[in-house]
């Protein structure tokens, strides 16, 4: 959004000599996240040699960050005594007054030829101008000359967080501070840290040595072999220990370094499960009184509350945060119902189940917090009736635990695993490093919505922000973090600072080019753009055709495109808007930088066949989470995409077995059909699918059997087409397709193609 208006500042009105962007400065200029308003005027500074700097009393501190600046070096700064003495160059940092009609998170950020000023209320909002600053200097052409401009802006969400599991694998202070100085730069003001669980504790606990002497150390480097050999922890020292951990010190000192880049590290201590390394060295505090049977504490153990009140004393006392996150996701109870501990307690409080157990230890633990004017937060796991009306929760399994608490009347995060779980896959599974699973780009994140319209209307401002969340078993490098991370958390930036109505995808896209330059300058290890290229086939069955397009992650034109099945090389058109096809066609295109091709091979099928908008029979049903477009999703000449939500896979928890009905008899030559795998969503590929033929619909001849042939333990989302091609032609008026489920899992088809 744009505004053109005159606008008073510091006292005067100022009309902006040119008020439309021209097209360079609109490319040149490219913040993310996006801010509310923005305009270009004419002129531009240029950073003297030694700028000079002025700040009011409120902002001499924050005025420090200016030193990070990569282009600039600044004078000692100034304090600016009144309004009235407001030097007339260089960099003043200058208090609002009513005058200025700022909201009280709001900056305004002035840029003329004199110098640059940004006007705020509090050091929060100061800090946000200095950044906004910060971020032009290294997307600019030129870091060190600035066009005139006019910014106002203000965040959307006052809880805009990052998670890094540091459990999963352990990653040094350099690369904390490295990754917060990027959340900085992208305006994020909270960095979740999860310091235990698991696959390792990491920090020290001064009454317990043993937590970091062994329980921070493991049999295997990497998450995944230690997993699948043992699960053992070893003491420190050892050959092959493996892991490390903070010292107190170092938290302490990482807080610091975080407050003055405005973020505050919330820590998270898992006090009900994922506790396996804790029990490994303190099996007293288990339900069993054995290492390595199980990873919940004893709730009926009063012990296992003194160690978890030791603990949190030390952790309160390290960490200033107003949050204390105390884990709970995932928690086993069947080890609290074998207890006899556990039962008893259970009984002694009228307790009915080990959810209601696991609510009454969250109330212990929030009383506890209280105490020490902190705030419990908890995952969607531990909403229920009797948890206390301030715990505020994380919504991360999906959308639905997050607003179930919102219309509860609970502060919430929102994490939900469907869009902003940075584990997942960014581009093709077989392309990428090995993940935790599921499917989200770029895109996707920022795409999400936190704000649910399923949320009541005056519920709504329970929802304090959102969180990216990383989890980091498949990730053992920090290089691993970060090509996981960016530019996916740009995404999310901007989708908690900015209104929906300010966010566009398309301009977003054209923005992020401007980014990775800055990432490369920081020597960020990021994504980068697929050259993959994505064919989509759209049928129309009004005019029998079939419109193709073409997209790829690249921003530069470079698809080049054949439709008679041939590959495409550097003398195949280019394409540059959807293909219109009246005849069936194999499309194949490719990405070509400079005539050479950079990116594999796709391929798609853009069929006009015999079977679209006939009659079918189901003789099984769809799974209602997955009708697609009910009993026409077989026949109506649409594929389906990557996704499985995407409207044209059908789904089916059985064997699928369908009827199509010609009318008549007809010839065919060869029968297809397509199915998506995805294990993320335990959907798989078929032990087999006949086919079979019949004129009068009762009784069927079978015409084939086609079976899967791919390994049981192939682990990437992939569409197979199982196709059955006829020595010579058959004749039916019926067509009977049965695909056998052989893993009781879920079934997703498209299309049965016939010609």
């Amino acid at each position: 959004m744009t505004q053109y208006a005159p606008r008073l500042i510091l006292g005067f009105w100022v009309i902006p000599l040119i008020a439309v962007m021209s097209a360079r400065a609109q490319h040149q200029v490219s913040i993310i996240p996006k801010p509310q308003t923005l305009e270009i005027h004419e002129g531009e500074f240029v950073f003297p040699a030694n700028t000079p700097c002025y700040a009011f009393e409120p902002f001499l501190e924050v005025a420090a960050l200016l030193d990070d600046h990569p282009f600039a070096a600044f004078a000692p700064v100034e304090r600016i005594k009144s309004h009235r003495r407001i030097p007339e160059a260089g960099v003043r940092l200058v208090e609002a007054r009513d005058i200025d009609k700022l909201a009280p998170d709001a900056y305004r950020l002035l840029i003329d030829t004199s110098g640059i000023t940004i006007t705020a209320h509090q050091p929060t909002a100061m800090r946000y101008g200095i950044l906004t600053l910060m971020q032009l200097a290294y997307t600019l052409p030129n870091g060190g000359v600035l066009p005139a401009m006019l910014i106002e802006d203000k965040p959307r969400f006052g809880y805009r967080g990052l998670h890094l599991d540091v459990s999963g694998h352990f990653y040094p202070v350099s690369f904390l501070k490295k990754f917060i100085d990027i959340m900085a730069l992208y305006k994020f003001n909270s960095f979740h840290w999860h310091l235990a669980g698991g696959p390792g504790w990491r920090l020290e606990i001064k009454r317990y040595p043993e937590l970091t002497q062994k329980a921070a150390w493991r049999t295997h480097t990497r998450w995944k072999d230690w997993w699948q050999n043992g699960r053992r922890y070893l003491p420190a020292g050892h050959p092959n220990a493996s892991g490390g951990y903070y010292t107190q010190d170092e938290a302490r000192d990482l807080v610091a370094y975080a407050k003055r880049k405005g973020i505050t590290i919330v820590p998270e201590i898992d006090v009900l499960g994922h506790a396996d390394e804790v029990l490994a060295v303190y099996p007293q505090l288990s339900c069993t009184g054995r290492p390595y049977q199980h990873g919940e504490f004893c709730i009926g153990n009063e012990e296992t509350f003194t160690f978890l009140r030791h603990v949190l004393e030390e952790v309160v006392d390290i960490f200033p945060s107003t949050y204390i996150h105390i884990g709970g996701d995932e928690a086993n109870g069947n080890a609290w119902e074998a207890c006899p501990k556990c039962q008893a307690l259970m009984e002694k409080k009228g307790l009915k189940d080990v959810n209601e157990l696991q609510r009454d230890v969250v109330k212990r633990l929030n009383t506890f917090l209280q105490s020490y004017d902190r705030k419990l937060i908890g995952p969607d796991e531990i909403l229920g009736e009797g948890l206390p009306a301030d715990a505020t929760i994380m919504g991360w399994r999906g959308a639905v635990g997050g607003i179930r608490a919102a219309n509860a009347g609970h502060d919430v995060i929102m994490t939900p695993d469907s869009h902003l779980y940075f584990d997942h896959y960014q581009g093709n599974p077989s392309t990428q490093p090995e993940a935790a699973g599921g499917y989200t780009p770029v895109q996707k994140v920022y795409g999400y919505e936190p704000v649910s319209d399923d949320i009541a209307a005056d519920k709504r401002k329970h929802v304090l922000g959102a969180q990216g969340n990383i989890r980091t078993e498949y990730m053992p490098t920090a290089d691993h973090v970060e090509y996981m991370v960016f530019p996916r958390a740009l995404a999310l930036a901007e989708v908690v600072w900015s209104a929906p109505a300010d966010r566009d995808w398309n301009d977003f896209q054209r923005r992020l080019q401007h980014h990775y330059p800055l990432l490369q300058r920081l020597h960020v290890n990021y994504y980068r753009p697929s050259y993959e290229v994505d064919i989509a086939v759209d049928f129309n069955a009004d005019t029998l055709t079939n419109t193709i397009s073409m997209a790829t992650e690249q921003r530069e034109p470079g698809i080049r495109y054949t439709t008679d099945g041939k590959e495409p090389d550097a003398e195949s058109p280019v394409y540059t808007k959807p293909i219109e096809l009246a005849v069936p066609a194999v499309v194949k295109a490719a990405y070509f930088v400079d005539s050479g091709r950079v990116g594999p091979v796709a391929a798609a099928k853009a069929d006009i066949h015999k079977a679209i908008g006939k009659s079918i029979t189901y003789q099984t049903s769809w799974d209602d989470a997955y009708p697609a477009q009910a009993e026409s999703t077989l026949l109506n000449g649409q594929k389906g995409g990557k996704h499985a939500d995407d409207g044209q896979w059908q789904g089916f928890t059985n064997h699928i077995d369908v009827t199509v009905d010609f009318e008549r008899r007809e010839s065919m030559n060869n029968v297809a059909i397509s199915f998506l795998q995805d294990p993320a969503i335990n959907a798989y590929q078929p032990g087999e699918v006949k086919v079979l033929l019949s004129d009068n619909g009762k009784n069927f001849r079978e015409a084939g059997t086609l079976v899967n042939g791919a390994s049981p333990q192939e682990k990437f989302r992939q569409v197979r087409t199982f196709e059955l091609k006829f020595d010579t032609a058959q004749t039916a008026r019926y067509l009977r397709i049965v695909a056998t489920n052989v893993r009781n899992a879920l079934l997703l088809a498209d299309e049965v193609v016939v010609y």
